[in-house]
């Protein structure tokens, strides 16, 4: 049986996320399939990827092909890169440990990586919220002069309004001092 690691897709329109599966070559994308091993979600920056890397492993070395979006997932994910140190372990080129030590370092490298791009995505969304507020804060400082100046209008015209209504009352009283 020709086996296949690949992704069966799930999700709604316009918001689709993959399992990684290992199935038989001849069954359908989302059909049945031998074992799942992960999931991959392109919908973050970075995308997101859960994988059982000891299983990953197992199967491409037992023969699993992995289709071409796999194969970059698992050389993302280091599993290709783990099968390639093994080969030289079991050549005899160098032991295990300094084939885990390669490993060790490289991830730490990818893991840096990843952080770096993490912390940019995040600064970028904190600048993104300063600029937001601070237009709030520019929109709120024009309302309250707004109100402010409608306010002193309608003081002054009240103001105005005593003013006429003394003058009256005084012109008023005049008139009934002179009858």
């Amino acid at each position: 049986m020709a086996t296949k690691i690949r992704l069966a897709r799930h999700g709604h329109k316009d918001y689709a996320y993959y399992h990684i599966v290992v199935a038989d070559s001849r069954s359908p994308r989302d059909g049945k399939y031998i074992e799942r091993i992960g999931s991959y979600n392109p919908n973050n920056n970075p995308a997101k990827v859960d994988l059982k890397f000891d299983r990953a492993l197992y199967w491409v070395n037992v023969g699993a092909q992995p289709t071409d979006t796999v194969r970059n997932i698992l050389s993302g994910e280091g599993v290709m890169l783990m099968k390639h140190l093994n080969g030289g372990v079991a050549k005899g080129a160098f032991s295990a440990e300094e084939a885990q030590k390669r490993f060790d370092a490289w991830k730490a490298q990818k893991d840096v990586k990843n952080g770096k791009i993490s912390q940019a995505e995040a600064d970028k969304k904190a600048a993104a919220a300063k600029a937001l507020l601070a237009q709030e804060v520019e929109a709120n400082k024009a309302k309250a002069a707004e109100v402010a100046k409608k306010r002193q209008e309608a003081a002054d015209a009240l103001a105005a309004a005593a003013v006429e209504a003394a003058q009256e009352a005084a012109a008023a009283e005049a008139e009934n001092a002179e009858a």
